[in-house]
């Protein structure tokens, strides 16, 4: 027993050494790899604030010691990422525990978006960057039902640019006045699931939706609609929609742009005093409509007008009379035509209309209305009597009269210079007996 007895107490004290020298030894380290795991756990949430410590000395020391430098570098360099990341895309747009995947993916992002704006820089108008934004709804965010309007600010008159729908998603009157739609009307976001009957211009069938309104100028604003049975659907689009609003976003500049460059070319292609369109535009134009009639089969008749002496009103009454007579038929032209119709001034007092699509009788009712309204007209001269004039009227037809609308427009002119030369005041069609041998054109 006295034997057993001193063998346990030898291997009790071998133990009680082996565990001294292992606490002396050991420890150390494992309290260094405890430590490691700490800070690195903490790196991985994007957070290198962790300090180091051990009391190894040796190799274990520099290695604690540059970990220390390494964390003070990354907090310098990585820790502000974030923050800055967040100037550009709003923190919680990217549903993330890791912040490193957090910030790649914001990056990514922004390399899509700036490649996206690099894109649309040098597009030729509104309406491809429209396609472009367009594509990016169907191409990046899958979105499988949606429309996509643009809205006038001044008239509240909205208009469809893309639908993948056959059947609208708002009431008809909401076309005619935006102030209907709530995202438009206040400026916000509308998703249906918030609330019961959200917005009254919905046609109510049972899809969800999540409209984007988003303002381009004090002119001009686009709304997004996106559509879905599913609420799993909806869900993702209300994740994308801080995503999309940054390409609407990218997609500003360029779209202002487009709109003032098209109003400083409608400008261009406008008369300046009676807001019809120009000679200038019609030369443009006039092949468009000859390759789209040729394509569709479709007929024009042609009007060239213009007002019986003009010349005299101007040597009479001088050209502030002259321009208010001008104008008022430019009035009538308006008033006497379909919006589909062109009035154009060709110069000076003449005036150019095309009539699409017009029967024969369809031609002589426009002709005579706006021959009969212009007659009714009375101007003040300041001499007590009331200024009253009449316009003659020329008229051919595409393609009876001509295979071009450029010759029908001469077969026009020559006929509105038979009717001047017969009386004036009145309305005569071409017939090609009105040519003296050789002028046929």
């Amino acid at each position: 027993m006295i034997t057993i007895l001193k063998i346990l107490g030898i291997n009790l004290l071998f133990i009680i050494v082996v565990l001294a020298l292992i606490n002396y030894y050991v420890t150390p380290y494992l309290n260094l790899f405890s430590n490691l795991q700490s800070g690195i756990k903490k790196a991985y949430k994007g957070d290198f604030t962790h300090q180091f410590v051990s009391k190894v000395g040796g190799d274990a020391r520099n290695v604690v010691e540059q970990m220390n430098s390494l964390f003070r570098k990354m907090q310098e360099t990585f820790g502000d990422i974030k923050y800055n990341l967040a100037t550009f895309i709003p923190q919680g747009c990217i549903s993330s525990n890791d912040p490193l995947y957090e910030a790649k993916t914001i990056i990514s992002e922004l390399s899509d978006i700036y490649k996206f704006k690099k894109t649309i820089e040098l597009d030729g108008s509104k309406d491809e960057v429209y396609g472009r934004i367009i594509d990016i709804l169907k191409l990046k965010y899958h979105v499988g039902h949606f429309a996509f309007f643009e809205v006038n600010n001044v008239t509240t008159e909205r208009k469809l640019i893309y639908t993948t729908e056959e059947k609208p998603m708002c009431f008809e009157k909401t076309n005619k006045n935006a102030l209907e739609c709530r995202a438009f009307r206040t400026g916000s976001v509308t998703i249906s699931t918030e609330f019961p009957n959200l917005c009254k211009a919905c046609l109510g069938t049972n899809d969800n939706y999540v409209c984007i309104p988003f303002t381009i100028n004090h002119d001009i604003s686009l709304t997004v609609s996106m559509t879905s049975e599913k609420i799993e659907e909806v869900e993702l689009m209300k994740k994308n929609i801080s995503s999309i609003r940054h390409y609407l976003e990218a997609a500003k500049p360029v779209i202002e742009s487009q709109i003032l460059m098209e109003r400083l070319r409608d400008t261009s292609l406008r008369d300046g005093m009676t807001g019809l369109y120009n000679r200038r535009f019609l030369e443009e134009i006039i092949d468009k409509i000859m390759s789209h009639a040729n394509r569709q089969k479709e007929t024009y008749a042609v009007l060239m007008l213009d007002v019986d002496f003009f010349k005299m009103v101007n040597d009479t009454y001088g050209h502030d009379i002259g321009d208010k007579v001008i104008v008022a038929l430019a009035k009538v032209l308006k008033n006497s035509i379909r919006e589909a119709d062109l009035a154009i001034r060709y110069g000076g007092e003449e005036f150019v209309v095309l009539l699409g699509n017009a029967t024969d009788e369809g031609v002589m009712q426009v002709a005579a209305k706006i021959h009969s309204e212009f007659a009714k007209l009375s101007f003040d001269v300041g001499t007590g009597e009331p200024l009253k004039k009449t316009i003659s009227i020329g008229i051919a037809k595409f393609p009876t009269d001509g295979d071009t609308i450029w010759k029908c427009i001469k077969y026009a002119d020559t006929a509105l210079y038979e009717a001047k030369n017969s009386g004036r005041n009145k309305i005569v069609e071409f017939k090609p007996e009105m040519f003296k041998s050789g002028e046929e054109f």
